[in-house]
């Protein structure tokens, strides 16, 4: 697992649970993509509409629960981003 991968899970983690919701992943990365973005820790083309953010959602949730660990999410990310 990438340190990318981490570091944008824990800021999608917007209620610090350790988990990603799928309304946690659209509402992070609407308010905080362009930030992450523009910091480097998201590639611009990561920053999406809903849909798009929702497609990601369902990539990464392997096991179909509605929530992510941040295994599942660095697995899609680190692979959809070219970080691994």
């Amino acid at each position: 697992m990438s340190e990318k991968a981490r570091k944008l899970f824990e800021a999608l983690d917007l209620d610090r649970n350790g988990m990603l919701t799928r309304e946690e992943v659209i509402t992070a990365l609407r308010t905080k993509g362009p930030d992450l973005a523009a910091a480097g820790d998201l590639p611009f083309w990561g920053v999406g509409d809903a849909d798009a953010s929702s497609a990601l959602f369902d990539a990464a949730d392997q096991n179909g629960d509605a929530v992510l660990t941040l295994e599942e999410f660095a697995t899609v990310v680190d692979r959809r981003f070219g970080w691994r």
